[in-house]
Order: structure tokens, then C-alpha cells, then sequence
């Protein structure tokens, strides 16, 4: 063997090795988030990841009467039926009407689950919790209810489970 292909082989096993080690527990959990980045009105946003079933496209959204305005309708998910929240109406931002590439993002935690509208979706990636800061006073009262925080990129981080868990997004028939 060359003194090159030595010195690759080196580096290889140096990188297997450093690849191999267990993780340091607790850490390196908390201290990083997934969350799922998306556009309402022009702004960035967020839930964490674990609130998030899937990303789907918004098709044959059928209206439902005698509900608030945030509550857009209903969609057939693969035979599942879900209701489609618009964050827009909800925490009071402009409207700019449905399009062609509109997604719902499917919110889950096991007892509920609805989508919310959202005009485009960035991506998904990972955030470190430390970069979360309080809320800015730009936010409007009812965004700031459901805040996780905002880092200093202007995105906004929605706590996910606070959305699936208010009882005013759910709908109540009265007879």
C-alpha cells in the first residue's frame, strides 16, 4: 500500500470510529427540535415535528355551514375525513385565498386531529431550543397564547400541542 492510500485508510477508520459512538444522552435531545417550517400570509412558521402526522395536498375542500370562519371545511383524506383549520382567519392575518399549491399540514396527538392550512411548506429541520425567544410584541394577543417562541430569523415556532389541546378551535353542535 502507498503512503496515500495508508493515510485514507486512517481517515476512514477514524470516521467509522467517531460515526460509532453512542450519542450522549439527554443533551443532545433536549436540546434540539424538529419542526416542520411552513408560509402563512408571507410569514415563516412552525410547529414542532412530533405534533405532525403529514403533509398533504389541499384537494376538494367541501365547506362546512353554520361553523366559525378560521374552520375552511372538510377534506377526504384517504377516506378519513378532516376538518381544515385557516390559521390566517384564526389569528387574525390577511387573506390571500386558496390556490393550487396550498397543503395541509395534519396536526395529531393521539385524541385529535385536524389540518391547518398553510400556503407553502419550507421544510423540515432541526432547531436548537436555545435560539426560541419570547414572543415579540408584533404578535397579536391570540398568537402569543399559542406561541413556543421566535428566533432571530423572524420564524415564528406554534406549540402544537397547545392547538390541539384549546377548546375554542374545537367546534361544539349545540341542539
Amino acid at each position: 500500500m502507498s503512503e496515500d492510500d495508508n493515510e485514507r485508510q486512517r481517515i476512514l477508520k477514524a470516521r467509522a470510529v467517531a460515526l460509532a459512538r453512542e450519542p450522549e444522552q439527554g443533551a443532545a435531545e433536549e436540546s434540539r427540535i424538529g419542526i416542520v417550517e411552513f408560509l402563512i400570509a408571507d410569514e415563516r412558521y412552525a410547529i414542532e415535528s412530533a405534533y405532525i402526522g403529514e403533509v398533504y395536498p389541499l384537494k376538494h375542500l367541501t365547506p362546512l355551514p353554520c361553523t366559525p370562519a378560521y374552520v375552511l371545511g372538510v377534506i377526504n383524506m384517504r377516506g378519513k375525513i378532516l376538518s381544515v383549520i385557516d390559521l390566517r382567519t384564526f389569528f387574525d392575518l390577511p387573506d390571500r385565498g386558496l390556490s393550487d399549491l396550498n397543503k395541509v399540514i395534519v396536526l395529531h396527538d393521539g385524541a385529535m386531529e385536524f389540518g391547518v392550512l398553510a400556503d407553502a411548506v419550507i421544510a423540515a429541520r432541526w432547531i436548537p431550543r436555545s435560539v426560541l425567544l419570547p414572543s415579540l410584541p408584533t404578535l397579536t394577543e391570540i398568537r402569543a397564547e399559542y406561541l413556543m417562541g421566535v428566533t432571530e430569523e423572524r420564524l415564528i415556532v406554534l406549540d402544537g400541542g397547545k392547538l390541539l389541546s384549546d377548546r375554542g378551535i374545537i367546534v361544539h353542535e349545540e341542539v
